[in-house]
């Protein structure tokens, strides 16, 4: 296996070709084009919802494939919108809910939702990046943790929502040193080590990023270094997960108040 760090390298040196590369396999090329021609035909919530081949492609673009089947949790999300403090997405400590609900704001713009380039080649973009990132976790899950922390950290704006990512988490409590037996700690502690040893504010500088990245690839590999690569990747598959119940679902993701 390559080191996870030189990975990390080659890949940033060349992501428009990985990307690509990534966007021209048949596969991914047919089911951008089925939801491309679908997308624009969809007016409302329930029909986003009800149409599997689009609400799935979408669900994916956003690292929320996991939560393809929660269809009534989903649909709380965007009946709500984001437009009141009160709406379920803005209560919610996971970022990727309310990015979600941002993008297809049904309860702001109705029918009009689909017509917008964010729902439609946007998505599409987004589709391949995190198809690239799922490509690369089936041979080293560091890299694929390390590209979505890259990707993700600029909207990072406290430590509670890295420790409500799963993804986010896992490359945190890594460059933080909190053991795997401590994630199901005092999550109010967690962020107390996490911003005595990482400068949030750090996020929003993509050189700063890189530096914890390296930092982060190092520890990974050091961790890892005895550990077969076909171990399965429970953070960001969607086929991974163990289906629940939709409310433990919501218990676990916590509300920011007063759920964590």
């Amino acid at each position: 296996m390559i080191d996870t760090s030189l990975r990390l390298t080659m890949l940033n040196n060349n992501m428009s070709k990985s990307l690509d590369v990534v966007r021209k396999d048949p596969l991914v090329d047919r089911l951008s084009e089925k939801y491309l021609e679908k997308i624009r035909d969809i007016k409302t919530v329930d029909e986003f919802i009800e149409d599997y081949d689009v609400f799935s492609y979408a669900m994916k673009a956003f690292g929320l494939e996991d939560m393809t089947y929660a269809k009534a949790y989903m649909r709380k999300v965007l009946d709500e919108g984001v437009s009141s403090d009160e709406a379920f997405a803005n209560k919610l400590t996971d970022e990727r809910f309310r990015t979600f609900a941002e993008a297809f704001n049904f309860e702001q713009f109705g029918e009009a939702t689909t017509s917008f380039e964010k729902v439609q080649q946007d998505v599409v973009d987004m589709y391949v990046r995190q198809t690239l990132e799922d490509q690369e976790g089936e041979d080293n899950t560091g890299v694929q943790l390390a590209l979505y922390f890259e990707r993700k950290a600029g909207n990072i704006t406290n430590a509670m929502e890295l420790l409500a990512d799963p993804a986010l988490a896992e490359v945190t409590r890594t460059l933080v040193g909190i053991a795997d037996e401590a994630a199901g700690s005092d999550l109010d502690l967690q962020a107390a080590m996490i911003e005595e040893r990482i400068d949030i504010e750090d996020l929003q500088d993509p050189d700063k990023v890189k530096e914890l990245l390296v930092r982060f690839t190092s520890l990974w590999d050091l961790e890892n270094q005895d550990i077969s690569t076909s171990v399965p990747n429970v953070l960001l598959s969607g086929t991974s997960m163990v289906s629940m119940d939709e409310d433990l679902l919501m218990s676990l993701q916590g509300l920011k108040l007063g759920g964590i």
